[in-house]
């Protein structure tokens, strides 16, 4: 095994896959700017030498959103950008199938990328949630149209407007995720996963998994709305208020 280390994430190479970890211990594992340069090298790696791909958290979270106070200093024109989503579409595009072992809060941005795995494996304490609308923004990085297309439209809506979170069992049941197993085999039984696809001939996963990800989607209209909510002072009063908040407790 091959160890690399980066300023956010962990990344373990395999003779036939990476194990990618998020690293933000004091952030909750929180993707910010940085880590999203380094989830795009690890893109480029994938995409010049194509494995397999397990991405998780660490410390018991996957991701719990993306970095607030950097959300609050974006407007238009890093909204225009898509910043976010142009990573996480990266990521659903990888030559090779991905698996996101997804344990403790997967919030916002991090339920946003773990959507854009092909599979989701989850542990007993795993919530799934876009609270976005609460800060006065929406979830502009995929979940507004990717989340329709796994769990259905009204399953969609609940999270997406009504702020339902989904709990493991409730993300297994509308089908977001492949299975609920215990926090200690979390990592185990995602390599299981991966070890089955390991068997099959690399290049018919390859031309299945671009098959099934033929486009359809525009992410473009995500930008746009979000350029337009990146503008407004409600966006603003909320994201100040959540990081007083978050600095008084």
């Amino acid at each position: 095994m091959n160890a690399t280390a980066y300023d956010t994430i962990l990344v373990d190479e395999l003779e036939d896959r990476l194990v990618v970890s998020l690293h933000r211990p004091d952030a909750r594992n929180a993707i910010n700017a940085r880590m999203v340069e380094e989830l795009h090298e690890v893109c480029e790696r994938l995409e010049r030498a194509p494995k397999l791909l397990l991405l998780t958290g660490h410390g018991g979270v996957f991701a719990g959103g993306a970095d607030i106070a950097e959300l609050l200093r974006r407007g238009r024109d890093e909204a225009l950008q898509g910043i976010n989503s142009r990573l996480f579409e990266r990521v659903r595009r990888l030559p090779m199938p991905s698996v996101a072992a997804v344990d403790g809060w997967a919030l916002g941005g991090g339920a946003e990328l773990s959507y854009a795995c092909d599979i989701r494996i989850a542990g007993p304490d795993a919530v799934f949630g876009n609270p976005e609308p609460g800060l006065g923004i929406l979830a502009a990085a995929g979940a507004c149209w990717r989340l329709p297309e796994l769990v259905g439209e009204s399953v969609a809506k609940q999270v997406l407007l009504a702020g339902r979170n989904l709990d493991a069992r409730a993300a297994l049941a509308v089908g977001l995720v492949m299975e609920v197993v215990p926090a200690e085999k979390l990592l185990d039984e995602a390599h299981a996963v991966l070890d089955r696809m390991a068997r099959s001939s690399a290049a018919a996963l390859r031309l299945t998994k671009l098959v099934v990800d033929s486009p359809g989607a525009h992410p473009v209209a995500d930008d746009l709305a979000q350029a337009v909510l990146f503008e407004g002072e409600d966006k603003k009063h909320r994201m100040t208020r959540f990081l007083e908040k978050r600095t008084r407790a």
